[in-house]
Order: C-alpha cells, then structure tokens, then sequence
C-alpha cells in the first residue's frame, strides 16, 4: 500500500493532481479520516489534476455534484459525493449515485465513504488520511474493497 506524508494543504492538493494523472476513467476513490484531515484538499486536486478549472468545494449539503470534463481523453465527468450527513448507502442510491459508481467513463471521489462501504464498486481505491500533528497527515492508498463490519 503506497503512503505518503503530506506537511500542508496544498502538498495534499498537489497529491490528488498527480494521482489524477494517471486516470483512464472508471476510479472510484473512497476516502476516509476525521473531520479536517484533508479528504476535500484532495478531492479538489484531482479534479484540478482531471482538468477543472474552478475550485470545487465538498458538497456536504447537496450530498453529490457531477462536473462535466472536456481535457482529460476517456473521462467525460468527474463525480464528488460527500457521505457526511447520509445514515446508509440507501440514501446515495435514492439520488442516483449508482449511475457513476464505475462508469468507464467517470472518475468517482467519495468523501466520508466509510458510511456507504456497503455499495463500494469491487475495485475501489480505498484512500485513509490520518492526522499526524496539526499540520502533518499520513495517506494511505490501497486498491480493493475493505472488510465490512
């Protein structure tokens, strides 16, 4: 499992762009950690690493926003779903969620995914952020669906 150590916010930001980089279309990424931890400093680095050109913001409120993508060859949208304030993966599948959920041609970030666990795609990237000190965070990145429980 690859582990980085990011020191800042744009360092975590930075992360998510490289990681963007290498995206063919079909990513689900589920992202997990405290409050803070820096789960949305990465999702607005893979979006600007899939071409985005405004800053995204989470959208705890609306629960999901679809961004349409022009740059990046096989990837036609860029999925953010944000779980905070869902009591099951119901609730996500109510709103359509599954229509993006491994989508050949969507690239998937769901922030506070352990609450929805239950419906992760087989190959989601499952992306732990942990805090270190204040400013200091350790991410872990592992391909695969975690045992549930």
């Amino acid at each position: 499992m690859p582990s980085f150590i990011s020191q800042s916010s744009r360092e975590t930001t930075k992360l998510g762009e490289s990681l963007a980089h290498d995206f063919v279309g079909g990513e689900v990424l589920a992202l997990i950690g405290d409050l803070g931890a820096g789960k949305t400093c990465l999702s607005q680095g893979i979006a600007k690493g899939l071409g985005i050109k405004k800053i995204i913001s989470s959208p705890t409120f609306v629960v999901m926003k679809v961004y349409n993508l022009k740059d990046k060859p096989g990837i036609k949208k860029f999925c953010h779903i944000d779980a905070y304030r869902l009591n099951s993966a119901e609730d996500l599948v109510a709103i359509g969620a599954l229509d993006y959920l491994n989508r050949a041609d969507t690239v998937t970030v769901v922030e506070w995914a352990e609450k929805i666990k239950d419906i992760w795609p087989k190959d989601t990237i499952l992306i732990d952020i942990k805090h270190q000190t204040e400013n200091s965070r350790k991410i872990n990145i592992k391909k695969g669906k975690i045992k549930k429980g």
